[in-house]
């Protein structure tokens, strides 16, 4: 018979994040604001988000983020969807796991520049929203993108 051998449990915490769709009519139609960011797949685009802080809101927390990271202003218009995912993450004391719900915005542009974005982003640049769905890295965020697509043109 074989001896069980104990495996140590690993906690998994919550997080509670918060990003948004920013999105303008030029004459290029609809674009959107995506961010570059280095991750482990190297180098991607994604969409603005983070994590809540004490005291604030959803919608706060949205608005807060995409300003840090995009270097834009917008206007929430509503909320668009969320998703949800776990990750881990090692440190000196081993490996954390985590559950994070990430909550997502509609969010019409309303000032700022690109240029201005946090330096924790590698990029951050207007893309026409087909092609944004196209070279956005993860699929949850491309559905995030497509419910974008369908409010925007009224069809959501």
């Amino acid at each position: 018979m074989k001896a069980k051998t104990k495996t140590k449990a690993i906690k998994t915490e919550r997080q509670i994040s918060s990003g948004g769709v920013v999105f303008r009519r030029s004459n290029k139609g609809i674009e959107v604001a995506l961010i570059e960011v280095e991750s482990s797949k190297g180098k991607v685009w994604s969409l603005p988000k983070g994590l809540k802080e004490e005291g604030e809101n959803l919608a706060k927390t949205a608005h807060r983020e995409v300003r840090e990271e995009t270097g834009l202003d917008g206007r929430i218009i509503g909320k668009l969807n969320d998703i949800h995912y776990f990750y881990s993450q090692k440190n000196n004391e081993g490996t954390k796991r985590f559950f994070k719900i990430v909550y997502f915005f509609l969010m019409e542009y309303s000032g700022g520049d690109v240029v201005n974005h946090d330096k924790e982003v590698v990029d951050c640049k207007w893309f026409p929203i087909d092609e944004a769905i196209e070279i956005i890295a993860y699929k949850d965020e491309r559905e995030i993108l497509e419910k974008a697509r369908e409010v925007i043109e009224g069809r959501g």
